[in-house]
């Protein structure tokens, strides 16, 4: 395999979590190439001081390469263009993506003399931006090892290798579905809470200093939710997705995970209403409309135009 340590990097994906790492990238001292096919999204790089380009095939043989990009069949068109030319060391793969998927794609890497390592990611676009995210890691020891200067620029060294290739996507779909079920079951009972007339501030920071707490009450409901910001930059069409996923691949191995199904459901009901482009956090809408100032959908906060 490949082991030369040329700083130079491609992030492949230029959204708000690709175009964070790239910029965070380019402040660790990388020589950082861009790609996005999306204008709108070259442009932003381009003012952070990242070289950027329209084409694939201009960052292949880029000793390493950062993807985030939106789904599995994305990743699987885009890493054979990369290998398509010599040079590349390794693959950091940052996208939640499909076990299968990420064991094809290492087999591929491997056949090429390079690294493929899963690697999705928490933190989000903060964590991007200042190198702090965590990262779960699929890959062969020697994948990791010849991928580790990335992943140390990205994480900071917080990150967890869970196993072989597959393995990382398998434990991040796993947390965001436990993540849509939190996020569920809190709203609900703050909502239960606010019958009562008790203030749902009130009743999650005290519920977050107790068993019950976790970071969804004392961050995520505080800041985005009962605030009526629901601006956390991640999807609600991505989060549905991914608890599918976790569902998905739970029923590949014979598992039935029933609450994690009726969870996956819920976020599918909420996602016909609300739309893919509403913030994960606008879930609360739809199980506990009475918390939050946005309202049920369909209605709006006081003073505002109506919302769907």
């Amino acid at each position: 395999m490949n082991t030369t340590t040329e700083r130079r990097v491609a992030v492949i994906g230029l959204g708000a979590m690709g175009g964070a790492m790239a910029a965070t990238l380019h402040r660790a001292g990388w020589i950082v190439t861009g790609f996005d096919p999306f204008d709108g999204a070259r442009a932003a790089a381009a003012e952070a001081g990242i070289k950027t380009t329209a084409n694939l095939e201009d960052v292949a043989g880029t000793p390493y390469a950062v993807l985030s990009l939106p789904a599995a069949g994305t990743v699987e068109t885009t890493v054979p263009q990369l290998l398509a030319a010599p040079g590349t060391v390794a693959i950091v793969d940052t996208t939640t993506s499909e076990p299968a998927t990420s064991k094809r794609m290492a087999e591929l890497a491997e056949a090429r003399g390079a690294a493929f390592v899963d690697a999705p990611v928490s933190g989000g676009r903060d964590g991007a931006a200042t190198g702090t995210l965590s990262a779960f890691v699929g890959a062969t020891d020697a994948a990791l090892k010849t991928a580790e200067p990335v992943l140390l620029a990205l994480t900071g060294g917080k990150y967890s290798h869970i196993g072989g290739p597959g393995s990382g996507n398998v434990v991040k779909l796993l947390n965001n579905v436990l993540a849509a079920a939190n996020l569920v079951s809190v709203g609900e009972a703050l909502g239960v809470a606010k019958a009562y007339g008790i203030d749902p501030v009130t009743a999650a920071a005290s519920i977050s200093e107790a068993s019950g707490g976790s970071r969804v009450s004392a961050n995520m409901y505080p800041n985005w939710v009962l605030s009526g910001t629901h601006n956390s930059g991640f999807s609600l069409g991505l989060m549905a997705r991914d608890a599918a996923l976790a569902v998905d691949i739970a029923a590949q191995i014979g598992e039935n995970p029933a609450l994690l199904a009726a969870v996956a459901g819920q976020w599918q009901e909420a996602l016909a209403v609300l739309g893919p482009r509403a913030d994960f956090t606008e879930i609360a809408r739809a199980v506990a409309p009475a918390i939050t100032p946005a309202g049920a959908p369909g209605t709006s906060a006081p003073g505002t135009t109506p919302v769907s």
